[in-house]
């Protein structure tokens, strides 16, 4: 009787962390997302905030990620600090010109700096900004807690906000092309 429990135990949690096919639907976007680039200063604000980060990827079988994140931009430099288990794995700084990083070994190969500067930006950055910077074919809507970017009229990525202004509370990031969910918890880096 207890190896049959043993058995069914196993059997459930295999099961659970098997991942899943994906739906049936219209398959995603496959060509990559602009970069934004956008100059610290075009935030119109200065911010410093504590952030809890949790990613999540279709394909990750071992579930979402999380990380504790420090956020600080003036009109001069965007600065993000990443760390895991309290220490710190990665430190990006964006100056509107020159994109710095530096990360711990043990950060995968395969995490690359563009795509957080690009969505740092994309997510907090006011709306007219972000559409300067986007190539012909692209489209960002933006309203009361939502900013929706789009190609050709098909949704990329959609973000949704809990908090006023944009960078306090809790934020959605959707990114469909990419197949990835962003959820960040922000506050006053001063709380």
């Amino acid at each position: 009787m207890r190896r049959l429990s043993l058995l069914l135990a196993l059997t459930g949690l295999v099961a659970c962390t098997t991942a899943r096919p994906r739906p049936a639907g219209p398959p995603a976007p496959t060509e990559p997302l602009p970069e934004l680039r956008l100059k610290p200063a075009a935030l119109g604000a200065t911010v410093s905030l504590t952030q809890r980060l949790v990613f999540a990827h279709e394909a990750d079988p071992g579930g979402p990620r999380s990380l504790e994140a420090l956020l600080e931009v003036d009109p001069a430099l965007m600065q993000l600090a990443g760390f895991a288990m309290g220490q710190r794995i990665l430190t990006l700084r964006w100056n509107g010109a020159v994109l710095e990083e530096e990360r711990d070994p043990r950060l995968p190969a395969q995490f690359q700096s563009g795509p957080v500067l690009r969505d740092v930006q994309l997510v907090y950055w006011p709306a007219d900004a972000v559409r300067a910077a986007l190539p012909a074919g692209w489209t960002l809507e933006d309203g009361p807690g939502q900013r929706t970017l789009s190609k050709d009229g098909r949704e990329w990525v959609t973000v949704r906000y809990d908090g006023t202004p944009r960078w306090e509370g809790r934020t959605q990031l959707t990114n469909l092309s990419e197949h990835y969910r962003l959820t960040i918890d922000s506050r006053p880096a001063d709380e």
